[in-house]
Formats: structure tokens, sequence, C-alpha cells
């Protein structure tokens, strides 16, 4: 068994186990984001020029429509800022999308309408099967594998991609960025969304609902057919300015009467019960180890405030109980049906069928042509 080490620069450590240090302790990503990372993105300083040419591209774009571009919304922070930031600094005009998954926390709910109201923009909502979604996420459940947030991901962004496609829409607007999410989960704390061949066969051993209308999608037509083909594009466009969380939160506050959340991705109730209790305790995986590192390198949290937080979990045995049993109840299972699948042996994605040479390769070619700008391992 390997020894527990802990990066001495951030807070990731061997709970992933292909993590590497160097004689000082320091890791394999923080190594990688100094040298690699940082000298081009410069903490978002020094990208006018790019970011001003991305937005007359969408404006252009939009010309004469009544929306130019589209924003998905999930109430969380950073999509919540992108909408700010969006109208407000960069006098764009989407329209705001929600997709409805069924697990959305009211702290969300309220949040969307807020920012909705107060900007005074067009919010579309598009629900999503509850009884196709409870199923399928039901089977990853069962399948033992820890990658739980797939179903209602896949939704998310399979929806918005079909709408936009539809509706002659040409970009995309997403608030993942460098500042607060370089750090990528380990790569054996999960998978990817886009396997269809992973995802179907989970459905075919574990599901019992046809999936008649549930809204998936697939690396190709993520990667290709959008891009290429439909020429939709998706912009991740808080990596071109200095994005620093506590000032965008505080804004968001102040403006919109915003609430926060405890945890980065608490504003749905499955991601909640997932990244505050299932991995953890189950697998061993604190997601705030990556967030948190993220921050650390970005110069927004300090290693000392880093440590300190996590020597609390996430939430309190007592919530983490009531939520165990409102996510059993949602599923249509028993408290201890839920239990019997936390206790079952572990799995991951190599249990089931799979492209994950397909995806290495992808990735590898994205991170060489720079497009994608994340440290993943």
């Amino acid at each position: 068994m390997k020894t527990f080490q802990i990066c001495t620069n951030c807070v990731m450590d061997t709970s992933d186990p292909n993590i590497k240090f160097d004689d000082k302790g320091i890791c394999d990503r923080c190594h990688q984001y100094y040298n690699n990372l940082l000298p081009k993105w410069n903490r978002g300083e020094g990208h006018e020029v790019e970011l001003r040419i991305m937005v007359d591209k969408i404006k252009k774009a939009g010309k004469g429509k009544p929306y130019d571009c589209l924003l998905g919304l999930s109430g969380g922070f950073d999509s919540s800022y992108m909408l700010h930031f969006a109208i407000k600094e960069l006098g764009l005009k989407p329209l705001v999308f929600h997709v409805d998954a069924g697990w959305n926390m009211p702290v969300g709910i309220r949040n969307i309408e807020k920012m909705v109201q107060k900007l005074d923009v067009d919010l579309k909502i598009e629900k999503i099967n509850w009884e196709e979604e409870r199923d399928f996420q039901l089977a990853f459940f069962k399948s033992g594998v820890p990658h739980l947030d797939i179903p209602q991901d896949l939704a998310f962004v399979a929806v918005l991609d079909k709408y936009a496609a539809q509706n002659d829409i040409k970009y995309i607007l997403n608030g993942g960025n460098i500042s607060t999410e370089v750090i990528v989960n380990p790569s054996s704390w999960g998978y990817w969304g886009t396997d269809s061949k992973h995802n179907k066969d989970i459905i075919k051993r574990f599901g019992t609902v046809e999936m008649k209308t549930y809204p998936f999608t697939n690396i190709f037509k993520r990667k290709i057919y959008m891009p290429y083909i439909k020429g939709v594009k998706v912009l991740k466009l808080l990596n071109y300015i200095p994005y620093v969380k506590k000032e965008a939160e505080n804004l968001l506050k102040h403006e919109y009467s915003w609430e926060p959340y405890p945890q980065k991705h608490f504003e749905s109730i499955m991601t909640k019960f997932v990244e505050g209790y299932w991995l953890p305790k189950r697998f061993g995986f604190d997601v705030r180890k990556p967030q948190f590192s993220s921050l650390i390198l970005t110069g927004q949290m300090s290693r000392k405030e880093a440590l300190e937080k996590l020597q609390n979990p996430s939430m309190s045995e007592e919530e983490g109980e009531a939520l165990f049993c409102q996510v059993a109840q949602m599923l249509g299972i028993t408290r201890e049906e839920l239990q019997s699948y936390f206790d079952m042996p572990k799995k991951t994605y190599k249990d089931y069928k799979n492209t994950e040479s397909l995806f290495s390769i992808g990735t590898r070619g994205l991170k060489f042509i720079g497009v994608d700008k994340l440290i993943r391992k």
C-alpha cells in the first residue's frame, strides 16, 4: 500500500494513486501549472484583445437576432457570475437556459430567479423526464462506480448543444474557468461522461426504464459535429479576465442578494450528496482537495487555510443522514437498498465497456493544440 503523502505546495495527496512528487515534496500538478500554464494564462491578465475579438464575433453572429449566445445557468457560482459578466460587462444578449434534471436545491432555484429578474432576461427551462433520469441515476448507483454525476451532467450539455444547433445560435457561454478549477479531479476518481459505450453498458445491465426521451450526447457530437459541422463554439470567457472568487462572490451577493453555498457544486441535491457524502465516505475522495488546490495555485487561498478546512467534513453526520434518506426517497428505493450500494465492492469504469483509449488520445490532442487548459492527471 502506498505511503500517505501530501504536496508541500498544495493539498493534493495520495488519495490520487497516480500523483508524483519531486524531492521537495511538490506534486506534478503544481509543476505543470507553474511551468506550462501560468506563463501563458498570467492569471487572466493581458488577454483584453483576445476577449474583445471573441465578443465582437458573438455580437456579429447575433446581429438582428433576439439572442447572440446561449448561457447555461445552474444557479451555481461560476455560471451566475458568467451571466452578470456577459450582460453587464460585455453587453451580450444571452438566452439564459436552465436544464432541470429534478435535483435542484431550493437555494439554487432562488439564485436563478433573483438573477433573471434583476437582469430582466429571458429564461428557458427544459425539464428532463424524471422517470428516465431517476432510473439512469439509480443504474449508476447499482454499478458501484464513483462517477455518479454523469446522468445529470450529460443532460446539461446535451440539451444546450441541441438547442443551439436547432436555433442557429453559434456560441454557448460556459462558466468553467482556470482560476477556480485549474486542478481537475484525478482521473482515478471518475470517468468521461460522453463515453456512450460506457453509459449504454451500465444502462443495459442495471436500467429498468426505456430511455425514449433522454438527451444523450457523445464525444463525436461534442468535439466534432457541434464545433466543425454546426459551427457552435463553447466559450469560457472568464479565462480572459482576472477572475477572483471572493470578489465575484461579493458582487453577486451585493447586486443580486445571491446566496452562497457551503461548497462548490452544492446547488444540486445529487451533486451535494455525491461530492459531500458518497465520494469521501465510500471511496476516500474529497473533491475539496482539487478545489482548494486550484485556489492555492491561483493565489486565492493559503495552504494553511485549506488544511484547516479539510480537518472538518463537508457536512455534519446529521445533515449527511438526512440527505442520504432524501436521495433514497427520490430514487424510489429504501434507505437500506441505497446502503447496500454504498457497502458493495467498489468498481471503476474499467469494470464496464468503455472507449478510454480514444479519450486519452483526444485529451492529449486538445492539450497539444491549447484547447484544454486545465490540469488533468
